[in-house]
């Protein structure tokens, strides 16, 4: 069993708190590096290809980097959200996904132990079959590609060399995104505002679109619960509670903007190109609402704040935001 150095978590005042944020230009980076500071969190970020200026510029598969950074920043809490989590890209490059999603991981848990860091280690819904929902932590996961195998294996690396160390497996997500493209909900945005021809819809699988905010918010919670409970450790579930397909996702996009949706056709058949995606993944949250842990915003509300900025029809932003 690895050693974990602990921190005392009493002698550390509020504006001391350091936290150390992987993946910090993604989606969900982004959302945790601005809840820490907005709580008042001393918060470096770290990313690679978009690092700067805001965060700091690392390569997670170069071990003395991370040692280095993590050593000189010494924070009490690393949230790692850093991953390959597009299932067909790691279908592509297996060799460098399983090197993001497992080596480093299990690394960066390492240097964690070292120190005494609290790691929040990010993992999805996808390391389960999706034959027998709702999952509980304790429920036996059955990957059926070779992302939900990566992920499950970099849990493993990360318990195996930090035994205080937690993982959080969240579904897909969605917020403030760059462009469309950055996140598998609102990259249909543009099928459904393009609506002079008909659209081919996913109404097979069952999602729980999770707003990326309240994840960050999660992720803040566990960490601050973590400060006054020694036993905040081991795998957590949590996700939006609105069960929908593709298909009633982006119905709900042109409901949300008052656009026509009549052009959208759902598609019931499973799937037949790409990676394989479970039918049913869902997670059970209890465990993190018994501990008073929990945010969950609708998804018409989450997905309107995402949306707006890409909306085509400017007379609609002007009337509903002015």
């Amino acid at each position: 069993m690895p050693v974990v150095a602990e921190i005392n978590w009493n002698d550390v005042a509020l504006p001391n708190r350091r936290v150390l944020i992987t993946g910090a230009t993604g989606l969900l980076g982004r959302a945790t590096y601005k809840e820490f500071k907005a709580n008042n969190w001393h918060t470096v970020g770290c990313g690679y290809s978009r690092a700067r200026p805001l965060f700091e510029q690392v390569n997670l598969l170069d071990a003395a980097a991370v040692h280095n950074l993590i050593q000189d920043f010494q924070p009490h809490v690393i949230v790692h959200c850093a991953a390959e989590r597009r299932p067909d890209v790691v279908d592509s490059q297996p060799d460098a996904a399983s090197q993001l999603n497992v080596s480093a991981s299990g690394n960066i848990a390492k240097e964690a132990a070292i120190i005494g860091a609290f790691l929040i280690y990010i993992s999805t819904d996808y390391v389960f079959d999706g034959t027998k929902p709702p999952y509980k932590e304790t429920d036996v996961p059955n990957p059926l590609n070779l992302y939900g195998k990566t992920k499950l294996e970099g849990e493993k690396a990360v318990l195996a060399n930090n035994a205080g160390a937690a993982v959080l497996r969240i579904p897909i997500l969605y917020g403030d995104v760059e462009r469309l493209e950055e996140s598998a909900v609102t990259v249909m945005f543009d099928k459904v505002q393009f609506n002079n021809k008909s659209a081919n819809m996913d109404h097979w699988q069952q999602r729980f679109p999770t707003y990326v905010k309240d994840v960050a918010s999660i992720c803040r919670q566990l960490a601050e619960k973590r400060m006054v409970d020694s036993s905040i450790k081991g795998i957590f579930h949590w996700s939006g509670n609105e069960q929908m397909t593709k298909f009633e996702m982006a119905c709900a996009m042109a409901d949300v903007f008052n656009l026509p949706s009549s052009h959208l056709r759902p598609i019931t058949d499973s799937p037949v190109a790409g990676a394989l995606r479970p039918r049913n993944a869902q997670l059970d949250c209890s465990r993190l609402r018994r501990l008073g842990i929990g945010q969950q915003t609708p998804f018409r509300i989450g997905i309107k704040e995402s949306l707006w900025p890409f909306l085509i029809d400017k007379r609609w932003r002007q009337t509903v935001f002015h």
